[in-house]
């Protein structure tokens, strides 16, 4: 069987994987997030997404498949980081408040038996809807979204922060593209379902 490596230690991207593959192994990438200067954020998100894939590879001594995934909110042109504190997720979701953000996601299956690196990027565009003080202070009070690019958790509480979302693959606004991911573990060997 092939070993299925997950190059995160986020619980959410776990949890989407798992209803993919039951058995994989979660590996820390040890990979700097930071952009690098004039790099726009949906070629940052693909980057890092090959990078965490590398990083999670380095060192294993049998041959596998490794995942790398990366998220970068964009508004207006600029990206939108983990917010980190409850003052950064409200002034975020104010900022984004009655306009779009595109989430840019990263997708990289690094195949350890031929290096062969396969990739994906998806951008999902999501428009909130007018957002008062109250409404987001209640909303990051609730679910502390401070984790999260763009300040929320469409798998919560969340969705209701929005007038609508245009995406091709609805788990990518999570953080992991299953469609594109299937896709990609079947064009290596791995029976998706």
């Amino acid at each position: 069987m092939t070993r299925l490596v997950l190059g995160s230690t986020s619980r959410y991207r776990a949890e989407l994987l798992r209803r993919l593959v039951p058995e994989f192994e979660q590996r820390a990438p040890g990979t700097d997030e930071t952009l690098v200067p004039g790099e726009a954020p949906a070629e940052g998100a693909l980057r890092l997404a090959i990078a965490k894939a590398e990083g999670a590879a380095c060192g294993l001594s049998d041959t596998a498949l490794v995942i790398g995934s990366d998220q970068i909110a964009e508004l207006d042109g600029r990206a939108l980081g983990k917010p980190g504190s409850v003052e950064g997720a409200r002034a975020q979701l104010a900022d984004c408040s009655g306009r779009e953000v595109r989430f840019h996601t990263g997708l990289c299956l690094l195949d350890t038996r031929d290096g062969r690196r396969h990739t994906h990027l998806d951008t999902t565009r999501v428009l909130f809807r007018p957002l008062t003080a109250s409404e987001i202070a209640r909303y990051v009070g609730r679910e502390m979204p401070l984790d999260c690019a763009g300040s929320f958790k469409c798998e919560g509480l969340g969705i209701s922060l929005f007038e609508h979302i245009d995406s091709r693959d609805p788990t990518a606004l999570v953080g992991l593209p299953l469609i594109a991911l299937a896709r990609l573990l079947r064009e290596t060997g791995l029976a998706v379902p």
